[in-house]
């Protein structure tokens, strides 16, 4: 089974006018809740970039995250600076972290590398609530009150599709045939010529950008910020499932499993509130256990689409 660009390209024309229009048509809830869908979308196909490309798991991304909504937070109330500058200094923040840690971490293999990443979050957490001057520490961070929700949600869409059109340029690359050699087996990789500590850093630094600019988003759509609320290890889970619930390692996967966990998740709050974590836990056990390859990873095997998707 072939996708013709003939019909896939006039689909997604009319999906993205759709979500252009949306704003000037739909309920405040509808707004809010494409936007979130959005942030998990750049969140979970940013760490697919490195996870789901290189095989190195990481639990640690929402760092990327929370040190891209401190940046972005900081810069907007203390300096001055516009939210949509603030929020590209997030992302090169967190790209600037990546770099920083990557050298020590990216040396690791298997799950010391995962033991590292789960670190460098309570690392950021710590530090963060302890320089109370520039943070505001345990008691937060406000911002100046604005009401730019249509802005950040267009912005926030530019974000996810730059991340998934970037997922696809590596993976029909020859860098992203380099990382899946990696993943598939290094020490092979290595005997090739492949330089794989520096693809994998390459990998990781392209892999921080996303959650740095989708945490200066947030923070400035939220107008407050804390530790608790940017570095939950909550979120980390959450853009792990998705990607596994779409299928790893794909171009869409990271796409498919943030809208249709975040529509379930949703659901299942809104009839069954005191059970919600107990449904959604048991959710994630079944994608786990019943579907290793995602959904995409099934349909490639029952239709054989490429692995392009």
């Amino acid at each position: 089974m072939r996708l013709s660009p003939a019909v896939v390209l006039p689909a997604l024309a009319v999906v993205l006018a759709a979500l252009v229009l949306y704003p000037f048509v739909g309920t405040g809830y509808g707004v809010r809740a494409m936007l979130q869908i959005f942030m998990w979308i750049a969140l979970a196909g940013s760490w697919n970039l490195i996870s789901g490309l290189t095989g190195y798991v990481s639990f640690g991304h929402v760092a990327f995250f929370g040190a891209g909504a401190y940046t972005g937070a900081i810069l907007v109330a203390s300096a001055g600076w516009s939210w949509p500058v603030a929020a590209l200094a997030g992302g090169i923040a967190a790209a600037l972290l990546a770099l920083f840690i990557g050298y020590p971490c990216l040396r690791l293999k298997g799950p010391y590398f995962a033991i590292a990443m789960l670190g460098l979050n309570e690392v950021l957490r710590a530090l963060v609530s302890y320089f109370e001057g520039l943070t505001g520490g345990g008691n937060g961070l406000s911002l100046p009150t604005l009401d730019a929700t249509r802005a950040i949600y267009y912005v926030m869409g530019v974000l996810a599709v730059a991340v998934t059109a970037m997922t696809y340029a590596i993976i029909t690359s020859r860098f992203g045939l380099r990382l899946m050699t990696i993943r598939e087996d290094e020490i092979a990789a290595e005997a090739m010529g492949i330089d794989t500590f520096h693809h994998k850093l390459a990998a990781f630094l392209l892999s921080a950008v996303g959650p740095g600019i989708a945490g200066a988003l947030t923070a400035r759509d939220q107008g407050y910020i804390e530790p608790l609320s940017v570095f939950p290890l909550a979120i980390t889970v959450t853009m792990i499932v998705m990607v596994l619930f779409g299928g790893k390692g794909t171009v869409w996967g990271p796409v498919l499993g943030a809208a249709a966990l975040f529509v379930i998740q949703e659901i299942v709050w809104a009839r069954y509130p005191y059970v919600h974590p107990l449904l959604f836990g048991a959710i994630i056990v079944a994608v786990v256990l019943l579907m290793p390859r995602g959904v995409l990873g099934l349909l490639q095997l029952k239709y054989r689409l490429p692995r392009t998707i």
